[in-house]
Protein backbone atom coordinates (compact mmCIF):
# COMPACT_ATOMS: atom_id res chain seq x y z
CA UNK A 1 0.00 0.00 0.00
CA UNK A 2 1.29 3.48 -0.81
CA UNK A 3 1.96 5.61 2.25
CA UNK A 4 0.68 9.12 1.96
CA UNK A 5 0.40 12.12 4.19
CA UNK A 6 -2.99 13.69 4.07
CA UNK A 7 -3.27 17.30 5.15
CA UNK A 8 -6.73 18.72 5.62
CA UNK A 9 -6.74 22.51 5.52
CA UNK A 10 -9.52 24.84 6.57
CA UNK A 11 -10.47 28.42 5.81
CA UNK A 12 -10.57 29.90 9.28
CA UNK A 13 -12.51 33.00 8.34
CA UNK A 14 -15.34 30.95 6.87
CA UNK A 15 -15.24 28.56 9.78
CA UNK A 16 -15.53 31.19 12.48
CA UNK A 17 -18.08 33.08 10.41
CA UNK A 18 -20.32 30.04 10.83
CA UNK A 19 -20.04 30.30 14.59
CA UNK A 20 -17.89 27.20 15.08
CA UNK A 21 -15.96 26.99 18.37
CA UNK A 22 -12.18 27.12 18.18
CA UNK A 23 -9.57 25.37 20.26
CA UNK A 24 -8.98 27.64 23.22
CA UNK A 25 -6.58 25.69 25.39
CA UNK A 26 -4.10 22.87 24.90
CA UNK A 27 -5.12 21.65 21.45
CA UNK A 28 -2.83 22.84 18.64
CA UNK A 29 -2.95 20.41 15.71
CA UNK A 30 -4.12 16.81 15.42
CA UNK A 31 -2.68 13.78 13.66
CA UNK A 32 -4.24 10.44 12.70
CA UNK A 33 -2.50 7.15 11.93
CA UNK A 34 -4.51 4.36 10.31
CA UNK A 35 -3.09 0.86 9.74
CA UNK A 36 -4.69 0.43 6.33
CA UNK A 37 -6.82 3.08 4.60
CA UNK A 38 -9.40 5.76 5.30
CA UNK A 39 -11.42 4.47 2.33
CA UNK A 40 -12.54 1.12 3.79
CA UNK A 41 -16.08 2.44 4.46
CA UNK A 42 -15.94 1.04 8.01
CA UNK A 43 -13.27 1.47 10.71
CA UNK A 44 -10.70 3.59 8.88
CA UNK A 45 -13.35 5.79 7.31
CA UNK A 46 -14.89 6.47 10.70
CA UNK A 47 -11.54 7.55 12.10
CA UNK A 48 -11.11 9.98 9.22
CA UNK A 49 -14.62 11.28 9.80
CA UNK A 50 -13.70 11.85 13.44
CA UNK A 51 -10.61 13.78 12.37
CA UNK A 52 -12.72 16.02 10.12
CA UNK A 53 -15.15 16.58 12.98
CA UNK A 54 -12.29 17.82 15.15
CA UNK A 55 -11.18 20.11 12.36
CA UNK A 56 -14.65 21.56 12.00
CA UNK A 57 -15.38 21.91 15.70
CA UNK A 58 -12.06 23.34 16.87
CA UNK A 59 -10.68 25.17 13.84
CA UNK A 60 -7.31 23.40 13.89
CA UNK A 61 -5.20 21.88 11.16
CA UNK A 62 -5.36 18.09 11.00
CA UNK A 63 -3.12 15.53 9.32
CA UNK A 64 -3.39 11.83 8.54
CA UNK A 65 -1.20 8.99 7.34
CA UNK A 66 -2.32 5.66 5.91
CA UNK A 67 -0.56 2.30 5.88
CA UNK A 68 0.89 2.85 9.34
CA UNK A 69 1.53 -0.77 10.27
CA UNK A 70 5.29 -0.95 10.89
CA UNK A 71 7.40 0.56 13.66
CA UNK A 72 9.70 2.60 11.44
CA UNK A 73 6.80 4.02 9.43
CA UNK A 74 5.01 4.99 12.64
CA UNK A 75 8.11 6.64 14.11
CA UNK A 76 8.70 8.63 10.93
CA UNK A 77 5.08 9.74 10.87
CA UNK A 78 5.23 10.88 14.50
CA UNK A 79 8.42 12.85 13.84
CA UNK A 80 6.77 14.48 10.84
CA UNK A 81 3.68 15.32 12.89
CA UNK A 82 5.92 16.85 15.56
CA UNK A 83 7.57 19.09 12.96
CA UNK A 84 4.07 20.25 12.02
CA UNK A 85 3.31 21.15 15.68
CA UNK A 86 0.83 18.32 16.21
CA UNK A 87 0.29 17.70 19.92
CA UNK A 88 -2.56 15.14 19.84
CA UNK A 89 -2.15 11.92 17.82
CA UNK A 90 -4.79 9.23 17.35
CA UNK A 91 -3.54 5.74 16.50
CA UNK A 92 -6.67 4.22 15.02
CA UNK A 93 -6.51 0.71 16.43
CA UNK A 94 -5.27 -1.58 19.19
CA UNK A 95 -2.08 -2.32 17.25
CA UNK A 96 -0.68 1.08 18.26
CA UNK A 97 -0.52 0.19 21.97
CA UNK A 98 3.02 -1.20 21.97
CA UNK A 99 4.31 1.48 19.60
CA UNK A 100 2.89 4.38 21.61
CA UNK A 101 3.82 2.91 24.99
CA UNK A 102 7.42 2.48 23.86
CA UNK A 103 7.85 5.80 22.09
CA UNK A 104 5.77 8.23 24.17
CA UNK A 105 8.59 9.23 26.53
CA UNK A 106 10.55 10.54 23.56
CA UNK A 107 7.72 12.95 22.71
CA UNK A 108 6.55 14.41 26.04
CA UNK A 109 4.75 17.31 24.34
CA UNK A 110 2.47 14.97 22.36
CA UNK A 111 -0.48 13.06 23.81
CA UNK A 112 -1.00 9.66 22.18
CA UNK A 113 -4.45 8.06 21.90
CA UNK A 114 -5.16 4.49 20.79
CA UNK A 115 -8.08 2.06 20.86
CA UNK A 116 -8.75 -1.12 22.82
CA UNK A 117 -5.32 -1.65 24.28
CA UNK A 118 -3.13 -1.14 27.31
CA UNK A 119 -1.86 2.39 27.87
CA UNK A 120 1.42 3.01 29.71
CA UNK A 121 2.76 6.49 30.35
CA UNK A 122 1.55 9.92 31.39
CA UNK A 123 0.83 10.94 27.81
CA UNK A 124 -0.87 7.76 26.53
CA UNK A 125 -4.61 7.06 26.60
CA UNK A 126 -6.51 4.00 25.42
CA UNK A 127 -10.15 4.41 24.38
CA UNK A 128 -12.29 1.33 24.91
CA UNK A 129 -15.87 0.71 23.84
CA UNK A 130 -17.91 -1.17 26.45
CA UNK A 131 -19.11 -3.49 23.71
CA UNK A 132 -20.83 -6.16 25.81
CA UNK A 133 -24.14 -4.29 25.85
CA UNK A 134 -24.19 -3.55 22.13
CA UNK A 135 -23.57 -7.25 21.47
CA UNK A 136 -26.41 -8.11 23.86
CA UNK A 137 -28.94 -5.96 22.02
CA UNK A 138 -27.74 -7.23 18.65
CA UNK A 139 -28.19 -10.76 19.99
CA UNK A 140 -31.75 -9.95 21.06
CA UNK A 141 -32.57 -8.97 17.48
CA UNK A 142 -31.05 -12.19 16.16
CA UNK A 143 -32.88 -14.30 18.75
CA UNK A 144 -36.16 -12.69 17.81
CA UNK A 145 -35.74 -12.88 14.03
CA UNK A 146 -34.19 -16.32 13.47
CA UNK A 147 -36.32 -18.90 11.68
CA UNK A 148 -33.94 -21.84 12.19
CA UNK A 149 -33.14 -21.09 15.85
CA UNK A 150 -29.50 -21.07 14.78
CA UNK A 151 -27.55 -17.81 14.74
CA UNK A 152 -23.84 -17.07 14.62
CA UNK A 153 -21.05 -14.65 15.40
CA UNK A 154 -18.21 -14.24 12.93
CA UNK A 155 -15.75 -12.35 15.12
CA UNK A 156 -12.13 -11.34 14.71
CA UNK A 157 -10.81 -12.28 18.18
CA UNK A 158 -11.86 -14.14 21.31
CA UNK A 159 -11.37 -11.09 23.54
CA UNK A 160 -14.16 -9.07 21.89
CA UNK A 161 -16.76 -8.45 24.64
CA UNK A 162 -19.56 -8.17 22.09
CA UNK A 163 -19.28 -11.91 21.44
CA UNK A 164 -20.40 -12.93 24.93
CA UNK A 165 -22.93 -10.13 24.87
CA UNK A 166 -24.45 -11.42 21.66
CA UNK A 167 -24.72 -14.94 23.07
CA UNK A 168 -26.44 -13.69 26.22
CA UNK A 169 -28.85 -11.42 24.32
CA UNK A 170 -29.85 -14.09 21.80
CA UNK A 171 -30.52 -16.62 24.56
CA UNK A 172 -32.41 -14.03 26.65
CA UNK A 173 -34.74 -13.35 23.75
CA UNK A 174 -35.08 -16.97 22.60
CA UNK A 175 -34.29 -19.87 24.95
CA UNK A 176 -34.34 -22.29 22.00
CA UNK A 177 -31.60 -20.52 20.07
CA UNK A 178 -28.17 -22.03 19.38
CA UNK A 179 -25.25 -19.64 18.89
CA UNK A 180 -22.36 -20.73 16.68
CA UNK A 181 -19.10 -18.74 17.04
CA UNK A 182 -16.16 -18.58 14.65
CA UNK A 183 -13.01 -16.46 14.92
CA UNK A 184 -11.07 -15.08 11.96
CA UNK A 185 -8.05 -14.11 14.13
CA UNK A 186 -7.64 -10.98 12.05
CA UNK A 187 -9.68 -7.82 11.46
CA UNK A 188 -9.06 -7.80 7.71
CA UNK A 189 -8.71 -11.41 6.47
CA UNK A 190 -11.62 -11.58 4.04
CA UNK A 191 -10.64 -14.96 2.57
CA UNK A 192 -10.68 -16.68 5.97
CA UNK A 193 -13.89 -14.90 6.93
CA UNK A 194 -15.68 -16.12 3.81
CA UNK A 195 -14.40 -19.67 4.36
CA UNK A 196 -15.73 -19.64 7.92
CA UNK A 197 -18.99 -18.15 6.67
CA UNK A 198 -19.48 -21.19 4.43
CA UNK A 199 -19.21 -23.37 7.54
CA UNK A 200 -21.78 -21.24 9.36
CA UNK A 201 -24.16 -21.43 6.41
CA UNK A 202 -23.72 -25.21 6.16
CA UNK A 203 -24.69 -25.39 9.84
CA UNK A 204 -28.02 -23.71 9.00
CA UNK A 205 -27.32 -20.43 10.75
CA UNK A 206 -29.67 -17.91 9.20
CA UNK A 207 -28.39 -14.76 10.96
CA UNK A 208 -24.72 -13.81 11.36
CA UNK A 209 -23.33 -11.04 13.55
CA UNK A 210 -20.36 -9.95 11.45
CA UNK A 211 -18.16 -8.61 14.26
CA UNK A 212 -15.08 -7.71 12.25
CA UNK A 213 -14.88 -4.37 10.49
CA UNK A 214 -12.35 -5.26 7.79
CA UNK A 215 -14.30 -8.15 6.28
CA UNK A 216 -17.91 -7.47 7.17
CA UNK A 217 -18.96 -5.87 3.90
CA UNK A 218 -18.05 -8.87 1.66
CA UNK A 219 -19.53 -11.22 4.27
CA UNK A 220 -22.80 -9.29 4.29
CA UNK A 221 -22.85 -9.32 0.49
CA UNK A 222 -22.47 -13.11 0.55
CA UNK A 223 -25.30 -13.42 3.08
CA UNK A 224 -27.45 -11.32 0.78
CA UNK A 225 -26.72 -13.68 -2.12
CA UNK A 226 -27.74 -16.62 0.06
CA UNK A 227 -30.98 -15.00 1.22
CA UNK A 228 -29.75 -14.90 4.82
CA UNK A 229 -29.48 -12.10 7.36
CA UNK A 230 -26.82 -10.06 9.13
CA UNK A 231 -26.30 -7.85 12.15
CA UNK A 232 -23.95 -5.06 11.04
CA UNK A 233 -20.91 -3.88 12.99
CA UNK A 234 -19.22 -0.51 13.77
CA UNK A 235 -21.19 1.41 11.10
CA UNK A 236 -24.90 1.51 10.35
CA UNK A 237 -24.87 -0.93 7.44
CA UNK A 238 -28.54 -0.96 6.54
CA UNK A 239 -27.66 0.56 3.17
CA UNK A 240 -26.04 -2.77 2.24
CA UNK A 241 -29.53 -4.24 2.04
CA UNK A 242 -32.70 -3.55 4.01
CA UNK A 243 -33.76 -7.13 3.41
CA UNK A 244 -30.46 -8.48 4.72
CA UNK A 245 -29.15 -6.23 7.51
CA UNK A 246 -31.62 -6.42 10.39
CA UNK A 247 -29.80 -3.72 12.39
CA UNK A 248 -26.22 -2.80 13.30
CA UNK A 249 -24.23 -2.29 16.48
CA UNK A 250 -22.82 1.16 15.86
CA UNK A 251 -19.75 2.72 17.45
CA UNK A 252 -19.85 6.49 16.92
CA UNK A 253 -16.12 6.93 16.64
CA UNK A 254 -16.40 10.41 15.16
CA UNK A 255 -18.29 11.57 18.26
CA UNK A 256 -15.70 9.98 20.52
CA UNK A 257 -12.91 11.78 18.67
CA UNK A 258 -14.63 15.08 19.36
CA UNK A 259 -15.16 14.19 23.04
CA UNK A 260 -11.48 13.31 23.45
CA UNK A 261 -10.26 16.42 21.63
CA UNK A 262 -12.43 18.65 23.80
CA UNK A 263 -11.18 16.94 26.95
CA UNK A 264 -7.57 17.40 25.82
CA UNK A 265 -8.16 21.04 24.88
CA UNK A 266 -9.57 21.68 28.36
CA UNK A 267 -6.67 19.88 30.04
CA UNK A 268 -8.86 17.05 31.31
CA UNK A 269 -7.78 14.08 29.19
CA UNK A 270 -6.66 11.31 31.52
CA UNK A 271 -3.95 8.80 30.74
CA UNK A 272 -4.56 5.07 31.01
CA UNK A 273 -7.63 3.16 29.87
CA UNK A 274 -10.95 4.99 29.45
CA UNK A 275 -14.27 3.23 28.79
CA UNK A 276 -17.36 4.41 26.89
CA UNK A 277 -20.85 2.96 26.42
CA UNK A 278 -24.42 3.81 25.39
CA UNK A 279 -24.57 6.31 28.27
CA UNK A 280 -21.82 8.38 26.66
CA UNK A 281 -23.62 8.72 23.33
CA UNK A 282 -20.94 6.81 21.43
CA UNK A 283 -22.69 3.42 21.03
CA UNK A 284 -26.16 2.72 19.63
CA UNK A 285 -28.12 0.32 17.50
CA UNK A 286 -28.48 1.41 13.90
CA UNK A 287 -31.63 1.68 11.85
CA UNK A 288 -33.84 -1.38 11.68
CA UNK A 289 -34.80 -3.39 8.63
CA UNK A 290 -38.50 -3.17 7.76
CA UNK A 291 -38.52 -6.93 8.41
CA UNK A 292 -38.26 -6.18 12.14
CA UNK A 293 -41.77 -5.66 13.48
CA UNK A 294 -42.55 -2.34 15.15
CA UNK A 295 -43.64 -3.93 18.44
CA UNK A 296 -40.26 -5.60 18.92
CA UNK A 297 -38.35 -2.53 17.74
CA UNK A 298 -40.16 -0.36 20.29
CA UNK A 299 -39.50 -2.94 23.01
CA UNK A 300 -35.77 -3.08 22.39
CA UNK A 301 -35.55 0.70 22.14
CA UNK A 302 -37.20 0.88 25.56
CA UNK A 303 -34.76 -1.73 26.88
CA UNK A 304 -31.87 0.42 25.67
CA UNK A 305 -33.32 3.50 27.35
CA UNK A 306 -33.61 1.57 30.62
CA UNK A 307 -30.02 0.36 30.26
CA UNK A 308 -28.82 3.93 29.76
CA UNK A 309 -30.64 5.02 32.91
CA UNK A 310 -29.88 2.05 35.15
CA UNK A 311 -26.76 0.41 33.73
CA UNK A 312 -28.61 -2.93 33.86
CA UNK A 313 -29.26 -5.14 30.87
CA UNK A 314 -32.70 -6.81 30.53
CA UNK A 315 -31.37 -10.10 31.93
CA UNK A 316 -30.14 -8.26 35.03
CA UNK A 317 -33.44 -6.63 35.96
Amino acid sequence: MNIKLGVVLIILLALFGCGQPAASGNLQKVGLLVPETIDDKVWGSKGYKGLLKIQSEFGVDVFYKEGMNEEQKIRSAIEEFQENEVNLIFGHGSEYANYFNNISKEFPDIHFVLFNGKAVGENVTSLNFEAHAMGFFGGMVAGEMTKTNKVAVLAAFEWQPEVDGFFEGAYFQNENVHVDIQYVQNWNDTDTALTLLDILIDNENDIVYVAGDGYNIPVIEKLKEEGLYAIGFVSDQLDLGKGTVLTSTVQHIDTLYEVVARSFDEGNLESGELYYDFQDGVISLGKFSPLVEDDFRLKIEKDIEEYIESGLLPNQL
